[in-house]
């Protein structure tokens, strides 16, 4: 049944209808049929491609492109709610001489004007470039790639990792140096947006938040536009595909399934969540397979890249228990030791250890949120103080996971992380309080790109910390990046850093070169 609004809008002539549309903004080109209402030639009272463009899921045949109309994008994008029409295009040059493809698309309202192009039919282990094309108006051009074919064993890969992006706390100039160095895909451990009010206390912040903490379906998509707006995070995005997964600030801090860290009853929390997971959604290049439904969003996937590695991409967020004693961080927790406590889920953990099984790949990557390898544990210690929203807080479900890895025989799993704004490059224990035992991963913990301001040369514990974390075999408090060469015997790892992030002009170092033979699940320096 049409609403008021639209039988008024179809009952005018034509020309009554065009006066009225262009009086509102909406051009010449708003098309009214039935109940679909399409904007097929906007005209935009500003430049629509304010948020820039992204790539990201690489396939062998395919990938996806992203942009997000928004001529306003701190006032909830500034469109009317309608359909609107663009072109996209791929080629195999960035001038566009050699095209591939190209087709139209619709940015709708529901989806604050964002699209997903699913493009197919693209050469495995290729570069392609893209764009779009609203109302006459030409984004800005992206770089993408698509991953090699299945039974091809390539002999290097070159991927990012990044995450913990705060906006108040630093600069994003790490993202422009990823952008130079034009990975074959970046990975994003989360922490994409903070959610956080404007901090109004006394030490100093580069920039300040718009608006007060997010909660409604506008505020995120206005926190996700404010940090897309940076030009150092849209060059990384427009060099190359992305590889997303959230933590705990694209929500609330330290949620956990349907609880909040301040207790908000479940019920009410779900309306916040879903409110994050559709903005999420709209933020990201991510496949419809993604998109939310019934106050869930499908993240956790995997991604090959021929026979040299496969990137299985976890969610330890919607799924989890609620941390232990509801608190960070404890000496002593009574239920932290039940078996049935899991950070995975049941089915996400099963699907795990079926990719892992069955995998024939020269490197198992998980690549996820927040560290495994126990940065907390004491050899023999039966008091040790866990911090109850990592790994370290859930020990049933790590032991499973790490049993997962042991009962399959592989000795070339890689763990990615981030969430603790800090580098660390660690052996994973078999058993986390005993970490000069055997070890069955290695560990790559990211620092941030800006959360935590300027950081140090090491975080104030680490000289308390050294003597027992024999597993441990570097550390920066540093800001920055993992730059990370694959091949199918060693996996390096540049632990990029930055000597600021407060000032834009920061210079990026490597910190440390870390080597990982395959089958050889240890860290050494180069």
């Amino acid at each position: 049944m049409r609403t008021p609004y639209e039988r008024t809008l179809a009952s005018l002539s034509r020309r009554e209808f065009l006066n009225v549309s262009w009086k509102l903004g909406i051009g010449a080109s708003l098309l009214v049929s039935g109940t679909q209402r399409l904007w097929a030639k906007p005209v935009f009272d500003g430049y629509p491609f304010t948020l820039g463009v992204a790539s990201g899921d690489p396939l062998p045949e395919g990938v996806v492109i992203w942009t997000r109309l928004a001529p306003k994008p701190l006032e909830g994008g500034g469109l009317p709610h309608v359909a609107i029409e663009l072109d996209w295009e791929i080629a195999h040059d960035e001038h566009f001489h050699r095209p591939v493809q190209a087709g139209k698309a619709l940015a709708r309202a529901e989806l604050g004007h964002a699209v997903h192009i699913e493009v197919e039919g693209l050469l495995p282990g290729r570069d392609y470039w893209y764009r779009f094309t609203a109302g006459g108006i030409q984004s800005p051009v992206g770089r993408t790639r698509t991953a090699p074919a299945r039974h091809d064993d390539i002999q290097q890969l070159q991927i990012g990792v990044c995450g913990c992006n705060h906006y108040e706390q630093g600069f994003f100039s790490a993202y422009r140096h990823m952008a130079d160095e034009h990975f074959d895909a970046i990975f994003h451990t989360g922490d994409y947006i903070y959610e956080y009010a404007p901090y109004d206390g006394k030490s100093t912040r580069v920039r300040k938040h718009l608006g007060e903490e997010t909660f409604s379906l506008d505020d995120y998509r206005n926190r996700y536009a404010l940090y897309k707006l940076d030009t150092d995070l849209q060059a990384m995005h427009a060099s190359a595909p992305f590889i997303a997964t959230w933590d705990d600030h694209e929500i609330d801090n330290d949620w956990a399934a349907e609880f909040s860290e301040t207790n908000t009853p479940p019920e009410i929390f779900r309306l916040r969540r879903a409110a994050a997971f559709q903005a999420y959604y709209e933020a990201m290049p991510l496949r419809r397979s993604s998109l939310p439904t019934a106050g869930h969003l499908q993240l956790y996937r995997q991604l090959q890249f021929g026979q040299l590695m496969s990137v299985n991409v976890l969610d330890t967020r919607q799924y989890r228990s609620r941390q232990a004693c509801h608190e960070r961080s404890v000496a002593t927790c009574t239920n932290i030791t039940d078996i049935d406590r899991t950070m995975l889920g049941s089915r996400q953990e099963q699907w795990l250890r079926d990719r892992l099984s069955g995998s024939q790949t020269h490197w198992n990557v998980l690549a996820q949120q927040v560290p495994m390898f126990g940065r907390e544990a004491n050899p023999g210690s039966a008091g040790n103080r866990h911090v109850m929203d990592k790994w370290s807080g859930y020990p049933a479900a790590r032991d499973r996971l790490v049993g997962q890895i042991v009962e399959t025989g592989l000795r070339n799993v890689v763990v990615l992380s981030g969430d603790i704004h800090s580098h660390w490059a660690a052996d994973v224990p078999h058993v986390m309080n005993q970490p000069d035992g055997e070890s069955v991963a290695v560990e790559l913990t990211t620092t941030s790109i800006s959360s935590g301001g300027d950081g140090s040369e090491v975080a104030s514990y680490w000289h308390d910390i050294a003597p027992t974390h024999p597993h441990v075999h570097h550390h920066s408090n540093r800001r920055g990046y993992l730059s990370c060469t694959i091949s199918p015997t060693q996996w390096q790892s540049d632990f990029m850093v930055m000597d600021t992030v407060s000032r834009r002009d920061g210079v990026l170092s490597r910190g440390a070169r870390m080597v990982v033979e395959r089958n050889h699940p240890t860290v050494v320096h180069a």
